[in-house]
């Protein structure tokens, strides 16, 4: 059976803790952490920027196109 993967987190103390298989990759940086480190925020991500732009870019387009615009009264 091979060893374990064990969290890349690069800061000190080292976590020696083992990698989820299913949600443990980061899908910015691709390095590979347990389940405290997982999330982008918790591992100082080099590309969190990056990250918060796409989700917002993504969000906007989102509401854009959900957007209602009331027709306009005719005064009378």
């Amino acid at each position: 059976m091979p060893a374990k993967k064990r969290c890349q987190l690069q800061s000190e103390p080292r976590c020696n803790q083992a990698v989820l298989r299913l949600v443990g990759q980061c899908p910015h940086c691709r390095l590979e952490f347990c389940s405290t480190h997982r999330m982008p925020e918790h591992h100082e991500c080099q590309n969190l920027e990056s990250c918060r732009q796409q989700a917002f870019e993504k969000n906007k387009a989102k509401l854009e196109s959900e957007r209602t615009v009331a027709s306009k009264m005719a005064m009378a």
